[in-house]
């Protein structure tokens, strides 16, 4: 009995003195967390070492757009290696385990990764506007793509320190066995900073992303000399649309949580978006190997197990006929 009042207490430090929630999670509620958040964390980080691999094993993939490509599979894996492992460890218990500063980093790793992913797919959207719709066979510019991935870890820096600073803060959210910015603050410094947060790390790249593709699909339905580049505009927006599906009903919910009323949105209403955007990890890379023509061709048959090369080659040839059929 004399765990509860000191989980409570921990929980009220954790939010800056805000009052507990109404409902929380079950004991059972927290482990079926706890599988969901173990299936992302292994898979997410198999998956994207694999991606890793298959980078430096295979010179042919070394192209410009695979390096903003890459850099989302570097950020994904972080978010498994420092996040997931932590909520995952937390919801085995039921509650958090590593206090206020264990919070703080989970908070700060968990949105710089996330704000490099978004980020590397706008600069990502914006290449493959620039290249598109300016046709030439120029030899491939890396200095480019590697000043973008440069530009996403600074600009999502930029973003996320600040709650580190005293612009908002970071503090445990939903069921008590993750972290984040806190949402429910109701200070001005913590709306003003979640008004800047959603303007330039979410409504802004997507913007960016919704105008470049739609000029793009515009300019390729056009053209027949850029059809042939049409599975590479297929696989980025693929990603984006699934990167976007994971992370949006986290955003809607983050803002009705601060903006909204007291109380409105439970810590069991936030569980399942919260999980849907850590899934992001495992999706994206499933997504590049299995529509990237590139993987698909340079690998040699027997180096890699026959049901993954099965796999990718069926992907590949389904997505080049859906491609092809399109227009």
């Amino acid at each position: 009995q004399g765990l509860v009042p000191f989980r409570l207490v921990c929980v009220i430090d954790l939010r800056n003195d805000s009052p507990p929630p109404a409902k929380r999670l079950s004991r059972t509620g927290h482990h079926v967390m706890s599988v969901f958040l173990g299936s992302i964390m292994v898979f997410g980080f198999i998956n994207n070492l694999v991606v890793l691999i298959l980078f430096i094993k295979f010179k042919t993939l070394r192209t410009p757009v695979n390096m903003l490509l890459l850099n989302i599979s570097v950020s994904d894996m972080l978010v498994c290696l420092c996040g997931t492992t932590l909520s995952f460890a937390s919801s085995l218990h039921a509650r958090w385990l590593y206090g206020k500063h264990g919070c703080m980093w989970y908070g700060f790793a968990n949105s710089c990764f996330g704000i490099v992913s978004l980020i590397s797919l706008a600069f990502l959207s914006y290449d493959r506007y620039s290249t598109l719709t300016v046709y030439n066979k120029q030899a491939p510019d890396y200095r480019k793509p590697l000043l973008a991935v440069a530009g996403s870890w600074l600009y999502s820096l930029f973003w996320t320190v600040p709650p580190l600073l005293g612009w908002s803060s970071y503090g445990l959210e939903g069921a008590g066995t993750s972290c984040s910015v806190t949402w429910t603050s109701q200070t001005p410094q913590s709306h003003s900073y979640i008004i800047c947060l959603f303007i330039f790390c979410l409504g802004l790249p997507v913007l960016v992303m919704v105008y470049c593709y739609g000029r793009l699909l515009y300019a390729v339905k056009q053209s027949a000399a850029r059809r042939r580049e049409f599975h590479i505009l297929f696989m980025v927006i693929t990603t984006v649309v699934c990167y976007l599906l994971c992370w949006m009903p986290y955003g809607v919910i983050a803002m009705m949580a601060t903006f909204g009323h007291p109380g409105l949105i439970t810590p069991i209403v936030t569980v399942v978006p919260s999980i849907m955007a850590k899934s992001s990890t495992v999706i994206n890379p499933l997504i590049y190997i299995l529509m990237n023509k590139q993987v698909n061709e340079s690998q040699p048959n027997e180096e890699l197990p026959p049901l993954f090369l099965t796999l990718v080659k069926y992907f590949s040839i389904k997505g080049r006929r859906r491609a092809g059929n399109t227009f």
